[in-house]
């Protein structure tokens, strides 16, 4: 079976990503279960301390992130949604149709975990701790939490119906090409340090509108997380 090729650096951002976001997403849930359970439990120990490991594992996606963010829209980008989706989503016997639902959730998975990560810092460290279980951020850190099971859930199954188990086992590839090759990182950093003011604006202005839209209001929401926190 032929292996597709991903870059090296995607996988690395997806690969840290999503080990981070799983995670969280699994001691969310052990939190949910230790300190709510109001719509279901499951027979898990009461473990006290899942909050702070879950919020451990949440600082680790929301770190890692904006890095993500700023390839999938850069160098990703023909993974995310077209401004033409809507023209060709009703192909749907044809094999474009399941691309673009592809990209649509592509799209989608990014924009759930932002709402996690974001809903997750506007949580009070005392709040659960304390009983305090009817905050507005909580709901909605919980309905985040569902949003990205949802949405991870699709990620795979997509993933498997457009490229099969080789599009799957890539995301896993050790290999790397001669150009993709982490020797040249530390050149490659060098230049961008020496030139970056013209690559970030050829890259804005090759960037579809749609995408730049999609990019600000993610890393502004992103730093918002950070300042509204803080203060």
């Amino acid at each position: 079976m032929k292996i597709n090729y991903q870059p090296l650096l995607l996988r690395l951002l997806h690969g840290i990503t999503a080990i981070s976001s799983i995670l969280a997403i699994i001691t969310a849930f052990w939190t949910y279960n230790t300190y709510d359970g109001r719509w279901g439990k499951l027979p898990l120990p009461d473990f006290k301390a899942i909050e702070g490991i879950h919020g451990t594992f949440g600082l680790w996606s929301l770190l890692i992130f904006p890095l993500f963010v700023i390839y999938a829209f850069q160098r990703g980008k023909n993974r995310l949604i077209q401004a033409d989706f809507l023209s060709k989503i009703g192909n749907f016997k044809q094999k474009v149709w399941w691309y673009n639902l592809h990209r649509l959730i592509n799209t989608l998975t990014i924009l759930s975990l932002t709402f996690a990560v974001f809903s997750g810092k506007m949580m009070g460290e005392k709040w659960l701790p304390q009983g305090e279980l009817n905050h507005y951020w909580y709901y909605g850190h919980l309905i985040s939490w569902l949003l990205l099971v949802i949405c991870l859930f699709f990620h795979l199954l997509m993933s498997f119906k457009v490229g099969g188990f080789s599009l799957i086992l890539s995301m896993f590839n050790r290999q790397f090409r001669v150009n993709d090759h982490p020797q040249l990182w530390r050149k490659n950093l060098k230049y961008f340090k020496e030139n970056w003011q013209k690559i970030l604006v050829k890259e804005w202005e090759i960037l579809p509108f749609h995408f730049k839209i999609l990019e600000i209001v993610i890393l502004i929401s992103i730093i918002l997380a950070w300042l509204i926190s803080f203060f």
